[in-house]
This record gives C-alpha cells, sequence and structure tokens, in this order.
C-alpha cells in the first residue's frame, strides 16, 4: 500500500492535465515515485560516500535523477 499521502498525488495528476483521477491512478502513481525514489536515493548515496561524506546533499539528489533518467 502508498505512504505518500494521495490527495496531493491527485493535485500534481490534474496539473499534468487529466479532468478526473482514480483512487487508483493515485495509488499507482505512489507506488511508481516510491520505487524511483528508493533508486535516485541509493544513487545519490554512492555519489556521497565517493566524496567522503555521510550527509545527502540536493546536489546529490540532482546529479542522481539526471543520470538516471
Amino acid at each position: 500500500m502508498a505512504k505518500l499521502p494521495l490527495t496531493p498525488l491527485g493535485r500534481i495528476i490534474k496539473n499534468g492535465g487529466a479532468e478526473r483521477v482514480s483512487e487508483n491512478a493515485k495509488v499507482a502513481l505512489s507506488e511508481y515515485l516510491e520505487d524511483v525514489s528508493v533508486d535516485i536515493t541509493k544513487y545519490a548515496l554512492k555519489n556521497a560516500e565517493k566524496e567522503g561524506r555521510k550527509t545527502l546533499k540536493a546536489e546529490d539528489i540532482d546529479v542522481a535523477f539526471r543520470n538516471l533518467f
């Protein structure tokens, strides 16, 4: 089951152009975002560790996102 709040995800989907959004669509987006977020975090952590840091920075997330997508 999704852990992200579904109401904001519904707004995001609507901002993308959907007129109506089912609960299943919100749950599906939540699950995908959670999976992608874990992948981005893992990549970002590897980058931080290479630089000798334990602290994850916004730059690490940016680099990970750009390299994964």
